[in-house]
């Protein structure tokens, strides 16, 4: 190890995060599936049928990729709608593929963390209002109970939602995913239901698997006034992050619904439901209040003038605020895992300083004595990336839609030596993205 290198505990998990509907393909049970079919909602006419054909076997050609980078983590969900596929019906091939799945996993000595809903939910479950409709928490509860049952011989580290507060904006307010609604009300409904649902999963899983660790992937982004002087800029960067970050953060500690989530309603389910937290990080935005915005509630929100954007669209890349979630989280006095950092970044040119700044950063906050047990980056091969399909790519790994061939990019070879050595160091940095070695190896 050469002198400037920055060395992560010898017992870090170093992994890649997935999910079923962007890898598996061959679904057709799903509200996404459903959607995908009407023209004009991917943005590149592709659809997930395809992607990496993991219910077709390919899984374990990435799982060998995975190993051979090093890693020893890797972050899956499960499908509900191919387990449930009607309510009260389970499909035990589906299960039985799951299995083969995670026994794939541990036999490459990658430990398993699943997220049990990732975005997704059962046509017959969507048909009855989704999670709009209450009932959705013991449905969620059932579910849970069966997969825990049939899986939890294999899994250690359960994920019981992925970003609550994502799915409820994305589905419920600004409608750019189905069921494509925007209403305030139908948003708070939606997120109140996860998080009620999340409590009663911890609760089921803990009788099954007492001695299993169960957490939330959280996506949290950090909220900074345009006009730091500014009163109201303050007041509408505090606003945000009290209404986008704190609501889904709170609720796992003391079990409280507060406003506008409920009127400090306790939910025993929920009290200290969460035996670690799982963050998930991408961008900043910095907010401003603007009376002549009334669509955006007078609040605004946009990119720092002159800061880097991976790509059109998307948001600003700033390392230094998973520094400052991963300080934030401490005072919860949990284990963290990041479960997903990552980039779009269509020909990799971003993707190798993304991951070496951001590493950088869980290392400063470990070397504060942060907890953090875990590092997942987006993605392990292309895939299926959502409205977007596959016109934003985030993989370490190419994937050639025609042929389905995999091949390691740049980014992912530097993930590799990182994984390999548990540590960064002065000669990768100079290798791989020179022009970031002062931020690296910045002495704090």
């Amino acid at each position: 190890m050469d002198g400037d290198a920055l060395c992560f505990p010898a017992d870090f998990l170093w992994g890649t995060a997935t999910s079923a509907h962007q890898c598996e393909g061959s679904l057709a049970n799903n509200d996404w599936v459903a959607w995908e079919r009407t023209p004009g909602s991917i943005a590149d006419g592709t659809d997930s049928a395809r992607t990496c054909q993991w219910w077709e076997g390919r899984y374990e050609e990435d799982f060998d990729l995975a190993q051979s980078m090093g890693q020893n983590a890797l972050r899956l969900s499960v499908e509900w709608s191919r387990i449930e596929p009607d309510e009260g019906q389970w499909d035990h091939d589906a299960i039985a593929r799951y299995r083969d799945m995670l026994g794939a996993l541990h036999a490459r000595g990658l430990e398993p963390m699943v997220t049990l809903f990732h975005f997704t939910t059962p046509l017959w479950l969507a048909e009855r209002g989704g999670w709009e409709n209450e009932a959705v928490v013991p449905y969620f509860e059932r579910f849970v109970s069966k997969v825990v049952e049939a899986l939890g011989d294999l899994v250690n580290l359960w994920c019981t939602i992925n970003e609550p507060n994502v799915y409820a904006v994305q589905s419920y307010l600004r409608g750019i995913w189905p069921p494509q609604k925007r209403s305030v009300l139908t948003m708070l409904r939606v997120l109140r239901n996860q998080l009620l649902a999340h409590g009663f999963a911890y609760r089921a899983i803990h009788r099954l698997q007492p001695m299993a660790r169960v957490g939330l992937a959280q996506h949290l982004r950090v909220f900074d006034p345009f006009g730091p002087d500014s009163l109201l800029d303050r007041w509408a960067a505090w606003f945000y992050d009290w209404l986008f970050n704190e609501t889904v953060l709170a609720m796992p500690v003391d079990g409280v619904l507060r406003f506008p989530l409920g009127l400090n309603t306790r939910v025993p389910e929920a009290v200290d439901s969460q035996d670690f937290i799982g963050l998930n990080y991408y961008c900043r935005d910095m907010v401003r209040f603007d009376i002549t915005q009334p669509g955006s509630l007078f609040m605004p929100r946009f990119p720092m003038p002159g800061a880097e954007f991976s790509m059109e669209g998307w948001g600003e890349i700033y390392p230094e605020g998973l520094y400052r979630l991963l300080k934030r989280l401490e005072r919860y006095g949990k284990p963290i895992y990041v479960t997903e950092i990552g980039v779009p970044d269509n020909d990799d040119s971003k993707r190798p300083r993304v991951i070496l700044t951001h590493l950088a950063a869980v290392h400063r906050a470990l070397s504060d004595g942060v907890p953090v047990k875990g590092f997942y980056f987006w993605s392990l091969v292309d895939n299926f990336e959502w409205a977007d399909g596959f016109s934003a790519r985030f993989g370490l790994v190419h994937l050639d839609l025609e042929t389905g061939q995999r091949a390691l990019k740049r980014s992912g070879q530097l993930y590799r030596e990182i994984c390999q050595a548990g540590a960064i160091t002065e000669d990768m940095v100079e290798r791989y993205a020179p022009e970031v070695e002062e931020q690296v190896f910045a002495r704090f």
